[in-house]
């Protein structure tokens, strides 16, 4: 009867340990530095502003996931994907196979001369099984979302590298798609 009691403890524990890894409760780590429409990061220690014009926050799928893009004008762009998006929190990115949020990082390289031999590396997170990351959303509007993010991304199709993606923050206007 003791073992059966602890079998059923520990199996009540790992379930309440899975529940909770998902999504947090807590507000996030406050807005974060990103100027009104913004995203910005450092990547491996060199600053990444995005462009007011080519940054969004899509709330998709009859708001079950969260879309943000940002690019800037040297071909650098920062991109997640919240599956399973519920508000406020914090989320990880990766962390076992039941996790989907994602996250990215690309560099482009515009040959002005011939545009065709452009090139593009992505860093993608995440990259195994492990959490290499997390968004943290601190205020949701009707129009508006604003949260911190850092990860780890692996340049899987490439040469291998990892970057460092941190110190991540975003206040974006937010769309609304079904």
């Amino acid at each position: 009867m003791k073992t059966l009691k602890n079998v059923i403890l520990l199996i009540m524990t790992m379930s309440l340990i899975t529940l909770t890894s998902c999504k947090s409760d807590d507000d996030g780590d406050g807005g974060g530095n990103a100027a009104d429409g913004t995203v910005v990061a450092s990547v491996d220690g060199d600053n990444f502003q995005s462009l007011d014009i080519s940054s969004s926050a899509t709330l998709a799928n009859n708001g079950q996931n969260l879309i943000i893009i940002a690019t800037n004008s040297d071909g650098q762009a920062i991109n997640f994907t919240i599956i399973g998006y519920s508000g406020e929190g914090t989320y990880p990115i990766g962390g076992g196979a039941n996790i989907f949020n994602s996250a990215s990082y690309s560099e482009t390289d515009v040959d002005i001369n011939n545009p065709q031999n452009s090139t593009t590396e992505i860093w993608q997170a995440p990259y195994n099984d492990t959490q290499v990351g997390e968004i943290s959303i601190s205020n949701e509007t009707e129009t508006k979302v604003v949260g911190t993010f850092s990860f780890t991304a692996k340049n899987t199709g490439g040469d291998q590298s990892v970057k460092t993606i941190s110190d991540g923050a975003f206040d974006l206007n937010k769309d609304v798609i079904n």
